[in-house]
């Protein structure tokens, strides 16, 4: 009997992941980030074996965690083949290289994750300039400490410009000669963007914005009947999709955007500009939030500080709770005397706190299930039927 061929598929690479709880983050909360790094590390496509924590007031400033932590990390990866250690913060250029001279393997903070992420979703030629800008900015300052690199390092003689430093100024040479043409070739995205933009007619436009993951692809392709790709993943949107949308003869643009996420690298935010530009010029934002989610309030935070950040926060906002067929409620026991947590609260409860939160501009629905999607267009065709009779005045007698 003849052996099956050995599949030539690439083994996955395990990775652990690293965090720490400082003097203003609690454990609980370090805890929730690890976890929502696993799922982007998953979304990477590399297995996620274990989690590491330490407790310090401030990170190490040449090694980020303590040099006792660096030690464990080192012992744990030798006897447990891991191929990737991933940070879950930003690190210094210097704090990179002298973690991969001392664990020997590839280190990778959140922003390179994000921005790995980032490159594979990119399906545009627009949304992989972006990405490639926003790589090419985090990638300068830390050519020296790249793993990369470090065999061309080893190979120079050891001193001062050696023949391993002139290749790394060559290399970060030309990369600042790719960011200044990337630059370029977005500001013509840009103003070709701005020109379609004010092409666009007289029509109120809206913008679904939201936490990464939160079904706003589903919601546009319920609300324009088009069919925009929705996945279960994070970051399946990169490129502004944009619909006409048209309730009881009533006309208006809806865009779908990239998803927001916790520490949204600066990179990313600033190469993403174009994009962001359809949130900033919209007149009405549908914040779409995953009401099952454990952490839909902290997500709820992230999305508002990042409006503020490009300068949308003043924008009507029209909240939308999806996912309420995945809401689960764990009634309380009657001698439990522990705070009640979101999970206590029944889905009744919570929609009488956010109709009064946001003066009635919420609601709950299911876009899988299809559930209070009629009312969603009710409240959307209302909203835009206001604005539009305030913005042109002569033809509203049609609606």
């Amino acid at each position: 009997m003849s052996k099956k061929p050995e599949s030539t598929a690439p083994k996955p690479k395990r990775a652990i992941l690293i965090g720490l709880i400082t003097k203003g983050q609690e454990a609980e909360k370090a805890q929730e980030y690890l976890d929502e790094l696993a799922f982007l590390v998953e979304t990477d496509g590399l297995i996620p074996v274990k989690q590491f924590t330490q407790r310090l007031e401030k990170p190490d400033k040449s090694t980020f965690v303590g040099r006792g932590k660096v030690q464990e990390l080192k012992t744990f990866v030798k006897d447990n083949d891991i191929d990737v250690l991933v940070f879950d913060d930003e690190l210094s250029p210097s704090q990179q290289r002298n973690l991969e001279k001392e664990l020997q393997r590839k280190i990778v903070d959140r922003t390179v994750l994000i921005l790995e992420i980032f490159a594979g979703r990119a399906r545009t030629a627009h949304a992989r300039t972006q990405v490639e800008l926003a790589r090419y900015q985090y990638l300068l300052p830390r050519l020296t400490g790249m793993w990369t690199h470090l065999e061309r390092q080893r190979g120079g003689t050891g001193t001062r410009g050696g023949s391993g430093e002139k290749e790394i100024e060559t290399d970060r040479r030309n990369i600042r000669d790719r960011i200044s043409l990337l630059k370029k070739d977005l500001e013509q995205i840009d103003r070709q963007m701005a020109t379609q933009r004010k092409n666009r007619g007289e029509m109120i436009r809206a913008a679904l914005v939201g936490y990464t993951n939160v079904g706003k692809s589903t919601i546009m392709n319920l609300l324009s009947k088009s069919d925009v790709f929705a996945e279960n993943k994070l970051f399946a949107t990169l490129d502004t999709t944009v619909r006409k949308v048209v309730i009881d003869n009533l006309p208006f643009l809806l865009s779908d955007t990239v998803g927001f996420i916790r520490k949204l690298p600066t990179q990313l935010v600033e190469s993403f500009k174009s994009t962001l530009d359809e949130v900033r010029e919209s007149d009405v934002l549908v914040h779409v939030v995953d009401i099952s989610h454990p952490q839909f309030e902290d997500h709820m935070q992230t999305v508002t500080n990042t409006l503020h950040e490009i300068g949308a926060g003043d924008k009507l906002i029209i909240t939308v709770f999806n996912k309420i067929d995945a809401y689960t409620f764990v009634p309380k026991e009657e001698d439990d005397l522990t705070p009640s947590g979101k999970e206590n609260i029944t889905l009744e409860e919570l929609k009488k706190t956010w109709m009064n939160k946001t003066n009635g501009l919420c609601i709950f629905i299911s876009a899988t299930q299809k559930n209070n999607i009629d009312e969603l267009k009710k409240m959307l065709y209302d909203k835009v039927k206001e604005m539009h009779i305030k913005r042109y005045p002569y033809n509203s007698l049609l609606y």
